[in-house]
């Protein structure tokens, strides 16, 4: 046996900000991807992936919703007979590890499953977020859908409000200098903890005030840009965006790229910004010169994502 493949994704615009209903914009990266597979002998990841699979299983048997209803006899079998995840996707890093294993298992076990091929209506998908978001529950205690949504779809999404989801035409690359790329920090980061702390901020006015007259602005302001191709605009806008979330999101920033954060800033080389949740995993840069990015930070890893 051997499923489909479903990729990774990233969130170029909107972290922590979809959670309060400002704008986001994902995009699926096909340089990672996974596939259901099965085999009678496995060990190590294959081993692992299996038994987080049995312990989802059991989590579905018991969800109580009427938007879907899973094969669950035949989800066991399979799990009994030795199915795993075969994901090159990283775990931790921001770029949906356990949305695309979601869409799978969507894909292949859902009953009545609303398919990529439909017209897909604004009504169907938000049913397919929504149940989305009770799947990857299981994996992160509260989940927006929006990674397994972006994975099962396979298009960019455009989220202009919770209630408001629509797929978006991004410009097609170019081969210029400028880029979005990733920016390892070799460090694995959990969302929960992360997205807790944002929580817990939110209870200050003056951060939310910073949250809906800075943060939310300057991110809808990027997204405008990016569809538009108002690449001038956009760098301006990203550079603001950047300094905001140093300042702001402290916590959520390895401490050791906190000056390197700085210095992207101060040099206009590149700038960072948060790829998903943060505190590890994938930093996300802009650069309007890749190659003066690729030599300011030749002591990391990137990973070319986009071209302008």
């Amino acid at each position: 046996m051997k499923g489909p493949l479903f990729y990774a994704k990233i969130l170029l615009f909107g972290e922590y900000g979809i959670i309060k209903d400002s704008k986001g914009l994902a995009i699926p990266f096909n340089s990672y991807k996974g596939a259901l597979k099965s085999a009678k002998n496995i060990s190590g990841e294959a081993k692992k992936s299996n038994e987080s699979l049995a312990r989802f299983y059991k989590y579905l048997a018991k969800l109580k919703t009427d938007l879907v209803t899973f094969n669950l006899e035949e989800l066991k079998k399979d799990i009994d007979e030795g199915m795993y995840f075969d994901s090159s996707i990283p775990q931790g890093y921001g770029v949906g590890s356990s949305g695309a294993l979601v869409a799978s298992i969507y894909d292949k076990y859902a009953t009545d499953k609303i398919t990529v091929l439909e017209n897909l209506t604004r009504d169907k998908l938000l049913n397919l977020k929504t149940i989305f978001s009770l799947m990857e529950s299981f994996f992160h205690g509260k989940s927006s859908g929006l990674d397994p949504l972006n994975s099962y779809l396979s298009l960019p999404l455009l989220i202009n409000s919770k209630e408001n989801i629509e797929p978006a035409g991004i410009p097609s690359q170019k081969e210029g200098k400028g880029a979005v790329f990733l920016l390892d920090s070799e460090q694995i980061g959990e969302t929960e903890p992360m997205v807790n702390i944002f929580m817990n901020k939110m209870k200050n006015e003056g951060f939310r005030k910073m949250i809906s007259e800075e943060f939310s602005l300057y991110t809808d302001a990027c997204i405008e840009d990016f569809l538009r191709g108002n690449i001038k605009s956009l760098f301006g806008n990203v550079k603001s965006l950047s300094k905001i979330v140093l300042t702001n999101f402290k916590p959520m920033i390895p401490v050791a790229f906190h000056k390197v954060w700085e210095h992207g800033i101060q040099t206009n080389d590149y700038y960072l910004k948060l790829c998903g949740s943060g505190g590890g995993g994938y930093i996300l840069g802009f650069t309007k010169d890749y190659d003066k990015a690729q030599k300011s930070l030749k002591d990391y890893k990137l990973e070319l994502v986009y071209r302008f």
